[in-house]
């Protein structure tokens, strides 16, 4: 008996052992499943939330893509407005040409009529040009028109009558009356048509004249007036360039100088500004005066303005001369301004240009 409860007991340990053993592996499984699902879970969980990443990012491309479409969309939109516009004003220009056009045919105006016209106009166009490269031919290129001085004496100058766009700057201060102050103040109180005749004023006139009659047929010219103020000689021709080729115009210049009264103060800054206004800028210049000048861009304070200070208020003005242009000056006498050779001199010598001071016979 006592060995068979041995032996029992000891079959029950051993079963109990087998039991422990084997709920012990079952734990150890489950351990090792519930591990690898979570790995597993991880890995799952990485992935879903790298393709929710992207999927957000397309989102929001998405989204910036919508609003530059609709950016586009109101650009195309405006451009259409825009191109309804246009098309409607041309709309209506064609409407009014055609009104136009059957007006003039009510008038008796027809299309061969008006053809035959503007020919007609071409070959006198065409006459006028020939008719100018004769004159050049036979003038060698060098003179628009004729200027005869007294005598038909001939000068030689050495002025530089060359280049392609040339100002002419005419002094018209009432210093250009006469070559004295007593006799400037005695003009100055006769009348219009006296001081039109002053001598001084008729030498500066026939001057220009000498000048326009021997510039380049194929250049271009502008005369510019100066005084206190300064602006060019026909006013509709402000700040553009004259062709010499144009008879007419070089007549009507001559014309509107002789209606000219000399007055007021001199202002050369004033002079060289408008100057500014040509396009292209000059590659000549001529300067026609008698000294230097006695105010800058406004009147001078005072009512003398002396000789240190006309020196500085000219070297004032030639900053605003453009550079590598030669200056070609014709000095008119006047009596109280020594420096003003002097100064005009350099001037010329620096830009290559000459100075020129005439006898009272000349041109």
């Amino acid at each position: 008996m006592a060995r068979q409860k041995r032996s029992f007991t000891t079959f029950n340990l051993s079963f109990l052992d087998i039991m422990s053993c084997g709920f012990g592996a079952v734990v150890l499984v489950f351990l090792i499943i519930d591990h690898s699902m979570e790995i597993q879970s991880q890995d799952l969980n990485q992935d879903l939330m790298s393709e929710v990443n992207l999927l957000e990012e397309e989102v929001t491309e998405g989204k910036e893509g919508l609003v530059a479409l609709r950016n586009i969309l109101s650009d195309l939109d405006m451009d259409m407005v825009e191109a309804q516009g246009r098309a409607t004003r041309i709309t209506e220009q064609l409407d009014d040409y055609e009104a136009l056009i059957e007006s003039l045919k009510d008038d008796g105006y027809t299309e061969d009529e008006a053809i035959e016209k503007l020919k007609a106009e071409i070959r006198s166009l065409e006459q006028d040009v020939q008719k100018l490269k004769e004159a050049a031919a036979e003038d060698g290129g060098k003179s628009a028109r004729t200027f005869v001085g007294e005598g038909n004496r001939q000068y030689l100058t050495g002025l530089n009558l060359g280049g392609r766009n040339i100002a002419i700057l005419l002094d018209i201060s009432s210093s250009m009356l006469a070559d004295r102050l007593v006799n400037i103040i005695r003009l100055r109180n006769m009348g219009d048509a006296v001081q039109r005749r002053a001598d001084k004023w008729s030498r500066a006139l026939n001057t220009v004249d000498w000048l326009t009659a021997q510039l380049p047929v194929n250049a271009d010219y502008q005369v510019i007036t100066f005084n206190a103020e300064a602006k060019a000689l026909l006013p509709t021709t402000e700040g553009k360039w004259l062709e010499v080729a144009d008879q007419a115009q070089l007549e009507k210049v001559s014309s509107e100088l002789r209606q000219i009264v000399p007055s007021g103060g001199t202002s050369l800054e004033n002079a060289f500004i408008a100057m500014q206004k040509l396009s292209p800028s000059p590659d000549n210049i001529f300067l026609i005066t008698d000294g230097l000048p006695t105010q800058g861009t406004s009147p001078p304070r005072g009512t003398k303005v002396s000789g240190k200070d006309r020196q500085k208020l000219y070297r004032q003005a030639i900053r605003q001369l453009p550079t590598g242009v030669p200056i070609n000056i014709i000095l008119a006498p006047m009596e109280g301004d020594p420096m003003a050779a002097s100064e005009f001199w350099q001037l010329a010598q620096v830009s290559q240009g000459t100075l020129l001071s005439p006898s009272r016979d000349w041109p």
